[in-house]
């Protein structure tokens, strides 16, 4: 869900996957692992690649449902 999430979020927000490498110091390869889920960023990737995307790092994890269901406190 991840990988989905990230490669659709970069391309609505109108980067490559090469810029998104650079901008991380990152190698295409080891960004195009996290999008396919071969492999994830750290906490601090996690954190820079939200940033980048003004997203949450909620979003980027896939919980925008479970953050809306469990928003009036249940």
């Amino acid at each position: 869900m991840f990988g989905k999430c990230l490669n659709e979020t970069r391309k609505l927000k109108g980067f490559t996957a090469q810029q998104m490498a650079d901008l991380l110091s990152v190698s295409l390869r080891t960004y195009r692992n996290y999008e396919s889920e071969r492999s994830y960023p750290d906490f601090g990737k996690l954190v820079s690649i939200a940033d980048i995307l003004d997203v949450s790092t909620d979003y980027l994890l896939c919980r925008n449902e479970f953050l809306a269901k469990h928003a009036d406190g249940h």
